[in-house]
């Protein structure tokens, strides 16, 4: 066992956006329970200055959580040119739905589209699976 395996790892804030993904909706329909379907929906995307300043390569595994929730997922960059630091983008599905809180404000609507969370990097682990989330 390594020493570095009890420190934590440092956190940044995020608000996450979601969105529908053309991609992911035909592999939904095809089945929710497919490895296409968590592969698509399972990843959060970040500015690419966001990703230098923590480290992150494409690929590379972080933990999402907040009051709500806490997942495993891939980290991409986002195809924005334009630069939005502090907001990450995640497709609708499971993986975002862990972090939307269950407080809608009297509106019966959950905020889907400002998402705070903390990142960090992943020590280990594995993308939360569909089984875990259900």
């Amino acid at each position: 066992m390594g020493f570095g395996q009890f420190l934590s790892e440092p956190e940044f804030k995020f608000i996450i956006v979601t969105h529908r993904d053309i991609f992911q909706n035909t592999a939904q329909e095809n089945s929710r329970f497919s490895d296409q379907y968590a592969e698509l929906s399972s990843v959060i995307r970040l500015d690419k200055e966001d990703m230098n300043k923590i480290g992150l390569r494409s690929g590379d595994l972080v933990v999402a959580k907040n009051t709500s929730g806490r997942v495993v997922l891939k980290v991409e960059s986002s195809v924005l040119e334009q630069p939005h630091p502090g907001t990450a983008f995640m497709v609708n599905g499971p993986w975002a739905n862990a972090l939307v809180a269950a407080d809608t404000g009297g509106t019966g609507v959950p905020a889907f589209k400002k998402i705070e969370i903390v990142l960090s990097r992943s020590k280990g682990e594995k993308v939360t699976s569909l089984a875990e989330l259900i």
